[in-house]
């Protein structure tokens, strides 16, 4: 079937449905996924989803490929194909911008410039002319309804005509949109249509319509050339708003028109950007008029108008003197005369003189003149006035002033804006005075109209950078607009709901927009932007500055109200309108509202010669002139923004006015909307920035119609269309037979399952929500290629078993013809043969005169029967002729009848249409008037219930006055009494804040010192977070209950005893420092142990390298490895012999060692006492701080859930507030609506009233507010007094166990403070033991490290062995397999799978195998380092036992000094007592002592930080080796744990001291109290003090056990180290056979990749093949569906043989009539017989023909199955190894067979239906219809079996899907392997680089670890130095100077200790930084 190509204008209307019905686009959509992704250049762009991660999608773009990562929340969804280009964007199953701008983007692109959305239609500027506005194009939309034709602007226009004349309702049509979108052009086509279409059905012409209709179409060139211009947007910019009214009488003919104008751009006639225009008029005029008339108008050239600022700019395809003459023509059809249009002309001309007048300043004085006065005297001559008098009304106006009437002087800058102004006067009464003639013009017709269609012509929404008062009235229209369109919408939603009967919960969208507009128009309470900007007008000192500061102040609590981020300017304010939020700049908006002029000026132009000026000044009272100015000033300042009688009418009051006017107008009529779209700012056709459509969108409100479209059921489909389209998608879920279009639809949709809220079924329609369509479609999508994939499958088959038959046959051909050659090839050499063949023919010789007579007389024979036949012949067509001609006649007789038949069919029905029509306008007419009577009944019965009212309104009125006035001053006496306590509530909340600070401050205190306690435990840190979230929480409630006095002083009692507390904790900071001292000289010897361990690693980091290097000779020569395995075998025996050895010399060593600590054993077991005295403390009070955890822990959840409470009940109540708030709001919207109807009745009542509900409502709130506040107030106080009681629970438990706290603390001070001296003579001893007792730890750490290390070595080991063995096994079954496969290769897919898997496990060992192997590399590197250094330690022991010896001499010495001084220290008991009286003395002391710990901590600590920061880089950059040394420095911080704790709790008792220096004037008043407790606690310090220095003896014991321990785990790692020696032996003889393993698995590996490559060979064989296969199947799948498209013209040609058959009997019926009649008709009948049976013949032919058509069918299902015979064949010896597809193979056969077996039978059986039907055809044709009935149930039968044929074609493609997916898995499978492959060599490559790097930085760090370690040992010369000058001077110095050194030293190792640890240790840094 041929389309017939569409003509040139039916391309830009008609979209091409073959581009959308394209199975290649679905197919396209529905496989990729496809949705739209945020773009900044396309707004958006198609993307494919390919991954999903959580909140992340991974998408690949469809127009490039690349790959983008987006958030799926700015994902939007795409329709499917289906929808492209879609007419109405509402229809949309996925409504979003992304889908809104792809349709407008097609659309505008294959030349669609209307589309609708919704209720709008959306124009975007084409920017060329477009051949859809020819005359052919409006009779094709005239009377047609929206949806049977596309959209265009004559469709609108044609519904709104129709309606109006329909409906007799009021029509409008609205057109917005940016400058440049084509507004007026589109106004222009309304008019041009409603011209064409108002006049095409008159009956007789009337000239006087025919001129009417002519001057409404001229209007236009006038008004374009008076308020047009071009801009930079657009040539022709209408610069004005317009309202065209057109009136329409009953018969629907043009009766008049009416324009009204509305924001005219003034500003424009005296100055304009670079590239833009003045009025168009001003440059028609300089280059249209003649001489003559140009020396009359004064003309001049272009240049020399200062007011035309850029000289002459020309439009490009526009003649501004053509353009004069075409204006002029449209002057004189409107009826303008001569002098009115020279008139016109000249004050054009003065306007433009105007700006050439030039003030200057005098002198000595700002007062302005003229000193030429050309230009003056010019615009005096057009305007008719004396030039003196406008010169002095100009520089010296009168004003009166009071009763006096004074000259002013002008400055130059008031001269200049008064010219001005008068040029924008001028030019705007002019425009005004053109519109009242052309309204008058087109208003003559004495016809009344009886209705009437508008359209609006007005701005758009515009946001620019800096927004004027012009900007704000263009908004607040389409603010307005909106709101219209946004009601109209709900209207039309709410019917199409109801008629449908659909429930849904209305929502007025209209109401969305109410808050912005009542922030511009809003009179009063509190007053918005206009009013106030009118209210600023009238007081005299009022600026731009002071009404954006009033408008603040009043609007700063608005929704729609907000101050700009960045104030530019003061002026600046900011609202959210519905299109965005824009910024306006309030600058010169007070002279713009007031529009001043000079009045004297004015009063010349009102008294001018000329009459034409004079009418344009006739109400030039009303004008706001200087003297009115000047009354301003002196008059009082008004109260409220009403004008009064006598006062200026200010440009936002006239404009807020016509505005109304306006809304009125539309809310009566029926809106239809237009949104105009400019595509770009270049002005090309054809190109459309997507960022710029999407913002107009958004201002036109399209995007909020959309959003408004989303809320409800967008989506709309017919019964019918539904069933039609998705019946496929419950196939089973409807019943045989007939079912009504929503029972079906009802039944459909329960089987789909589909959410109830996604769709309401109507009464003629189904609804659903935005995106269930395109979720139907997909589903629908899948079920149709599941359908066509079997059927494509059977046709394959049959064309497969078809080829296979004709191959079959040739074959036996083939066989035929070689039997018959080689047959001949024996016999043609055979003599006899040759013989026979000349012989035979001479038999026929004799015969051949017999045989030419018998051929003779047969030609006479033949010839006599051709001349009977000629005679027959001539007889048969004569009367074939006349048979024909008679059936001709008949033929004519008949189409003629049908024709009458068909015309009077039409006539009835269309009669029984319009009679339809009419009953139903009846029936609405009649219930209208039923309706309106039952109304008017109604609005009586209000009327009088309103009078009633009124009544008693008026009798209520006075009462409520009085309790008003009442209510008034108890609003008072309430106000005062608020804001007291307001102010005693400000009081109260300063109070408190002070108190919570002064009690955090205290907070903190107390939270450090707890920290310092609890960090000696583990779970101390648990409760101070606890403890501080639980003042957290108290604080809180305490800014909750400020209003209580109860919380104020439970705060006093805290304080209080926090201060007490913090007193006693200061005391326990002198105690706790020296404690500290002892820890930091112990920390100064782990930090030379450090250091020893950095030379270590720096040794084992060469080592490593060393072994890096073997690794790569290893892996060059691997088959030599076997060789050294041998040679390390041999070596392994000798490290076992050196290491026994090595054990021996290390147990003699500890012997020499035991004996010489011998003589220390007494001082270890003094230790070992006092440590276990301590340690006993420690338990009781870990066993205090626990019950008192507990305790806390109680107290904090009992409080937290108070707390919770109370804010459940105080949210309770704010939700309760909010919705009390929003009823209010409610019931004052019910109230202003009630007031608006009975506004002319009681206006000045409705004010008081309004008044008075508003105190009332704000009293009633107050009360409310007060009872509820008292409520909670009481509710709060017991709370609160609930919540004391348990607080001072609490506190007495805190308090007490903090007290016990404190005891025991100040016991451990004090003992700690005896103790103190004696420990720091003995630090050197200790150092000495403790630099033994570490390296003794380090070696025992080794140990274990090195054992540990053997381990895994020795598991590793086992690893490889086991991964070998596994290998070869492996290997070996690869080969039998390898064996079998080649054997059978029908098992080919079975090894297929098992080598993958064999090849994975096989590179997974081996990546293990190169692991395990790397590993054992390096344990042998380390070992080998190791046993140098274990060698190394050795011989520093020996050293380091000699030295000790000597210091043992030396420490007896210091034991006898240390007796003598320990009597002293008695002595110095006494005096300590003294000194902790002069306690504050004591704190500066320690100060100064602190600072200079804290210099010399910093000089350490610089070195440290330097040696630390290498240390983490190569601890970071180490591999295997770095671990270890990871490990041991491990085990050496669970040694410094506790250092590290006394270390923090340092640094913060530093940041108390300072604290404590801040506070010490309240130590001072606290001294007194101190001093009374301290005396009394001294008794029972005495006594603590004998029981702390037993706990010292038993801590010294306790260190010496520790030492002897120490010796026996040296011994231990002497005998380990031999261990360690031996299993390095075994594992080097390890490490060869693994090396041996690794070279057969390489060669293994090898052998394997070479199989690989030939497997993946195959595979791409087969993978071809498949393809090949592929292809062929979609050649069938073409050949599918035209063989689909052959049925469908098979059924097609059924019907029309059915048609003729029918037709055929219908003529034999008719004609037997005819021949019974005619008695002389005989041989007619004959001859009608003959040609029935000719046409019986025929309709047997056609029937043969259906069945060989059939046939062909049923071959081709045959090769369709055979075709999926093959591929699942193939499929199956693909996957011949599963036992499980077999099964399904065979299942497949057996279905096929049955298919095949069932698809015979029913040819069968249509076969001899055929034949039924033929020999009953040949019996008798009357039967035919009977049979054709039995055919049709006979094919409903068929059809049942074709639909559970096609169930069972679907399971069988999807078994062919699930073998198609497995292939692809095993491709993926091996990608992977080869990408692993790649992967280890790269791992290979990166881990060589890595050692590399990592040797290069062990160097440098070797480097600064010896420099760092030479710089240490001059500081410990140093500090040794000056421990002996201590120890020889006096003996308080004695005491202090140990103490700085070892602050100094302690502080150093903290900080290494947190650099190592700084994620344990992170809770410390903060103490650092406050350092």
């Amino acid at each position: 079937m041929s389309k017939k190509a569409p003509s040139d204008d039916e391309k830009f209307l008609f979209v091409d449905k073959d581009f959308i019905n394209s199975p290649m686009a679905q197919a396209d959509w529905s496989a990729k996924k496809l949705v739209w992704i945020p773009s900044e250049r396309h707004g958006f762009e198609a993307a494919s989803i390919k991954e999903e991660h959580g909140d992340e999608v991974l998408l690949e773009l469809a127009d490039n490929g690349k790959k983008v990562t987006v958030n799926k929340d700015d994902i939007q969804k795409m329709n499917p194909p289906k929808f492209s280009k879609v007419e109405d964007m509402a229809e949309l199953t996925c409504l979003n911008e992304a889908s809104v701008l792809h349709n407008l983007r097609e659309r505008y692109f294959s030349g669609l410039i209307y589309t609708y959305s919704g209720l709008f239609c959306v124009v975007i500027n084409p920017y060329k002319m477009l051949p859809i506005y020819s005359e052919k194009i409006i009779d094709m939309y005239k009377g047609k309804k929206r949806h049977e034709v596309p959209p265009h602007i004559y469709s609108i226009t044609d519904n709104a005509y129709r309606n109006m004349m329909q409906d007799r309702e009021d029509q409008s049509i609205l057109c917005t949109g940016e400058s440049g979108a084509g507004k007026t052009e589109n106004t222009k086509k309304v008019i041009q249509y409603l011209a064409v279409v108002a006049s095409s059905h008159k009956g007789k012409k009337d000239t006087s319509a025919g001129e009417l209709e002519k001057q409404l179409l001229q209007a236009n060139p006038i008004l374009e050339a008076f308020g047009n211009a071009k801009t930079i947007k657009n040539d022709n910019s209408s610069r004005f708003g317009k309202f065209i009214r057109i009136n329409f009488d009953v018969t629907g003919y043009i009766v008049g028109a009416n324009i009204e104008t509305y924001l005219l751009e003034k500003s424009r006639c005296i100055r304009q950007a670079k590239t833009e225009r003045a009025f168009h008029i001003f440059y028609y005029m300089i280059a249209g008029t003649k001489d003559k008339l140009r020396e009359e108008l004064l003309l001049e050239s272009f240049s020399n108008y200062r007011f035309l600022s850029a000289g002459n700019v020309s439009i490009a395809g526009q003649q501004d003197d053509e353009m004069y003459e075409e204006t002029m023509e449209a002057m004189t059809i409107m009826g303008m005369t001569e002098d009115e249009r020279i008139g016109i002309l000249k004050v054009c001309s003065s306007v433009m003189q105007l700006g050439n007048i030039e003030f200057k300043k005098e002198r000595n004085q700002e007062q302005a003149t003229m000193p030429d006065n050309t230009a003056a005297q010019k615009v005096c001559h057009l305007q008719g006035v004396n030039v003196t008098d406008f010169t002095r009304a100009i520089l010296t106006p009168r004003i009166k002033v009071g009763r006096e009437v004074v000259q002013k002087a002008q400055t130059k800058e008031q001269a200049d804006f008064a010219i001005e102004a008068l040029a924008k006067a001028m030019f705007e009464r002019l425009f005004r005075w053109i519109l009242g003639k052309v309204n008058r013009a087109l208003d003559k017709t004495k016809r009344q109209g009886a209705s009437f269609l508008g359209i609006l012509d007005i701005a758009g929404f515009e946001i620019f950078e800096d927004n004027s008062f012009e900007q704000l009235c263009i908004n607040y229209t389409n603010e307005r607009l909106q709101q219209l369109f946004n009601h109209t919408m709900f209207i039309l939603e709410q019917e199409e709901y109801q008629r449908e009967g659909i429930e849904w919960n209305f929502i007025d969208f209209g109401l969305d927009l109410q808050p912005c507009i009542e922030l511009i128009e809003r009179p009063n309470n509190p007053p918005g932007i206009l009013a106030l900007l009118d209210e600023e007008c009238w007081f005299p000192k009022a600026t731009d500055v002071s009404f954006v500061e009033k408008l603040m102040n009043t609007q700063a609590n608005h929704i729609k109200f907000s101050k700009p981020k960045q104030l530019k300017d003061k002026t600046e304010f900011s609202v959210l309108h519905y299109a965005g939020k824009v910024d306006y700049n309030a600058t010169a908006w007070l002279t713009k509202n007031m529009d001043p002029l000079n009045d004297n000026v004015i009063t010349l132009l009102n008294n001018s010669s000329s009459p034409f000026v004079q009418d344009l000044w006739k109400d030039a009272d009303r004008v706001v002139g200087l003297e009115t100015i000047a009354k301003m000033s002196d008059s009082s300042m008004p109260s409220s923004s009403k004008t009064k009688k006598g006062m200026f009418r200010t440009v936002g009051q006239l404009y807020k006015e016509s505005l109304t006017k306006l809304m009125t107008t539309l809310h009566n009529t029926q809106p239809n909307f237009v949104r105009c779209i400019i595509p770009n700012h270049e002005k090309r056709s054809g190109k459309l920035d997507a960022n710029l459509v999407l913002e107009q969108l958004r201002c036109n409100g399209v995007l909020e119609g959309i959003r408004i479209c989303r809320q409800g059921f967008p989506n709309r489909i017919v019964f019918q269309e539904f069933r039609q389209r998705y019946e496929i998608l419950a196939a089973n879920a409807i019943p045989k037979g007939f079912m009504d279009g929503k029972q079906a639809c009802c039944l459909m949709i329960k089987h789909l399952d589909l959410d109830p809220n996604l769709y309401r079924i109507g009464q003629s329609k189904i609804f659903f929500r935005t995106g269930v369509l395109a979720q139907l479609e997909e589903e629908r999508d899948l079920k149709i290629t599941v359908v066509i994939i079997a059927f494509q499958s059977q046709a394959r088959g049959f064309l497969a078993r078809k080829a296979f038959a004709k191959r079959q046959q040739q074959l036996t051909a083939m066989k035929v013809i070689q039997r018959n050659c080689a047959a001949y090839l024996k016999l043609r050499n055979w003599q006899w043969w040759r013989l026979f063949t000349k012989v035979k023919p001479l038999l026929q010789v004799t015969r051949q005169e017999e045989e030419m007579g018998m051929k003779d007389e047969e030609l006479k024979s033949a010839k006599e029967i051709a001349v009977k036949f000629e005679c027959e012949l001539k007889e048969i067509s004569l009367k074939h002729t006349s048979v024909l001609e008679e059936r001709n006649a008949l033929q004519e007789q008949l189409q003629a009848e049908t024709e009458l038949y068909a015309e009077a069919e039409e006539m009835r029905v269309r009669l029984g249409a319009k009679k339809q029509e009419l009953e139903e306008i009846l029936h609405e007419m009649e219930a209208r008037l039923e309706e309106e009577e039952d109304r008017a009944q109604a609005l009586l019965v209000d009327k009088k219930k309103m009078q009633q009212q009124m009544q008693d309104l008026e009798e209520h009125l006075e009462e409520e006055e009085d309790a008003r006035q009442k209510l008034q001053l108890e609003k008072v006496t309430c106000d005062g009494k608020i804001k007291k306590l307001e102010d005693d509530i400000l009081v109260m909340e300063d109070q408190n804040n002070k108190l919570c600070k002064e009690r955090k401050l205290m907070e903190e205190r107390i939270a450090d010192f707890s920290t310092n306690l609890a960090e000696e435990e583990e779970k101390s840190k648990n409760l101070t977070k606890l403890k501080n979230k639980h003042e957290s929480m108290i604080s809180e409630l305490e800014v909750r209950l400020k209003k209580e006095e109860k919380g104020r002083q439970e705060l006093d009692k805290v304080k209080r005893k926090l201060e007490a507390e913090s007193n006693d904790l200061q005391e326990q900071i002198a105690d706790l420092q020296a404690q500290i001292a002892e820890l930091k000289a112990q920390l100064a010897k782990k930090e030379e142990e450090l250091q020893n361990a950095l030379a270590r690693l720096e040794d084992e980091m060469a080592q490593k390298n060393n072994a890096l290097k073997k690794i790569r000779e290893l892996e060059g020569h691997i088959s030599d490895l076997q060789e050294d395995l041998d040679s390390e075998r041999v070596a392994r025996n000798k490290a076992e012999k050196t290491k026994r050895d090595l054990g021996e010399e290390l147990e003699a060593l500890k012997s020499e060692l035991e004996d010489t600590l011998d003589s220390t054993a007494t001082q270890q077991e003094l230790r070992a006492k006092r440590e276990q005295e301590v340690t006993i403390l420690k338990r009781a009070m870990e066993e205090e701080n626990r019950t008192h955890e507990a305790q806390v822990h109680e107290m904090r959840q009992k409080q937290t859930q108070a707390v919770e409470e109370l804010t459940e009940q105080l949210e309770q109540s704010k939700r309760v507030k909010s919705t009390l708030e929003k009823a209010k709001q409610a019931l004052e919207k019910e109230t202003s609506d009630l007031t608006v109807e009975v506004r002319t009745l009681n206006q000045a009542k409705q004010d008081v009233e309004h008044k008075r509900k508003k105190v009332e409502g704000q009293l009633a709130d107050l009360q409310a507010r007060f009872t509820d506040s008292e409520k909670q107030k009481g509710e709060l106080g017991e709370r609160c007094a609930k919540i004391t009681i348990e607080l001072e629970g609490v506190t007495t438990l805190l308090n007490e166990a903090e007290g016990k706290n404190i005891k025991l603390s100040k016991d451990v001070s004090s003992l700690s403070a005896q103790v103190q001296d004696a420990q720091e003579l003995l630090a050197e001893e200790t150092r000495q033991k403790l630099q033994f007792s570490t390296k003794l730890r380090q070696a025992e750490d080794d140990k274990n490290s090195l054992q540990d290390q053997l381990e895994e070595e020795i598991e590793a080991k086992r690893n490889v062995e086991r991964h070998v063995s596994t290998l070869n096994i492996q290997l070996s079954d690869f080969k039998k397999k390898l064996e079998e496969m080649s054997g059978n290769v029908e098992l080919l897919e079975e090894g297929k799978k098992r080598l993958q898997r064999d090849l994975e496990s096989a590179n997974s060992q081996f990546e293990e195998k190169a692991s395990a192997y790397d590993k054992l590399e390096k344990t042998k590197n380390r070992l080998q380092q190791e046993l140098e250094d274990i060698l190394m330690d050795l011989d520093n022991q020996r050293q380091n036992v000699s030295n000790l010896e000597k210091k043992q001499k030396k420490f007896d010495q210091m034991l006898a000094e240390e007796k003598s001084i320990s009597s002293k220290y008695a002595d110095e008991r006494d005096r300590a007592e003294a000194e902790a009286r002069e306690k504050e003395t004591k704190a500066l002391s320690l100060a100064r002592a602190l600072d200079e710990a804290q210099d010399s901590r910093e000089e350490l600590e610089r070195a440290n930080k330097s040696l630390r920061a290498e240390m983490e880089d190569l601890v970071s950059s180490k591999d295997d080796v770095g671990k270890s040394v990871h490990e041991l420095e491990k085990s050496k911080r669970g040694l410094e744990a506790q250092v590290e704790e006394m270390k923090t709790q340092l640094e913060e008792l530093e940041d108390e001291l300072q604290a404590a220096e801040d506070g010490k004037l309240r130590l001072e008043v606290n001294m007194q109290a101190l001093k009374a407790q301290f005396e009394r606690d001294l008794l029972g310090r005495d006594e603590m003090g004998e029981e702390k220095k037993r706990q010292l003896v038993k801590q010294v014991r306790e260190l010496e056990t520790e030492l002897e321990d120490e010796r026996k785990q040296r011994t231990i790692a002497a005998a380990s180290k031999k261990k360690l020696e031996g299993d390095m032996k075994d594992l080097e003889g390890q490490i060869e056979t693994a090396n041996k393993g690794r070279d057969e698995a390489i060669k293994q590996l090898r052998k394997i990749q070479g199989q690989m490559k030939d497997y993946q060979r195959e595979l791409e064989d087969a993978r071809a093949a498949r393809e090949e296969v592929l292809l062929t199947a979609k050649e069938s799948e073409k050949k599918a569906k035209g063989l689909e498209a052959e049925l469908m013209q098979l059924q097609e040609e059924l019907a029309a043989a059915e048609r003729a058959r029918k037709q055929a009997e219908a003529e034999r019926d008719e004609l037997s009539d005819e021949l019974a009649s005619n008695t002389s008709g005989k041989s007619a009948l004959s001859d009608e017989k003959r040609r029935l049976e000719a046409k019986i013949s025929q309709l047997e032919e056609e029937l043969e023909e259906e069945q060989s058509n059939l046939e062909i069918l049923n071959d081709r299902q045959r090769k369709s199955t055979q075709q999926v015979d093959q591929l699942t064949n193939e499929l199956q010896t693909e996957r011949s190894t599963s036992q499980k597809n077999e099964s399904a193979r065979q299942q497949m056969e057996r279905q096929n067979k049955e298919l095949k077996a069932k698809l015979q039978e029913m040819e069968n059986q249509v076969k001899s239906k055929f034949k039924s039907s033929i020999s009953a055809l040949e019996a008798k044709v009357a039967q035919l219809e009977e049979q054709l009935e039995q055919e049709n149930r006979d094919k409903q039968a068929s059809a049942k079996g074709l639909r559970q044929k096609d169930k069972k074609m679907k399971d069988l493609i999807m078994q062919v899907e699930d073998e198609r997916k497995q292939a692809e898995q095993y491709k993926d499978q091996a990608d992977k392997s080869t990408a692993r492959m790649k992967q280890l060599k790269r791992q290979l490559e990166e881990s060589e680089e890595e050692s590399q790097r990592a040797t290069a930085a062990r160097r440098k760090l070797q480097r600064e670890l010896d420099e760092a370690t030479e710089a240490n040992d001059a500081m410990g010369r140093e500090v040794n130095s000056l421990k002996s000058k201590l120890r020889r001077g006096n003996e308080p110095s004695f005491s202090s100077a140990p103490r700085r050194i070892g602050g100094g030293g302690r502080r150093g190792v903290v900080d290494d200790a947190s650099e190592e640890e700084g994620d344990s240790q992170s809770d410390y840094n903060g103490t650092k930084s406050a350092e």
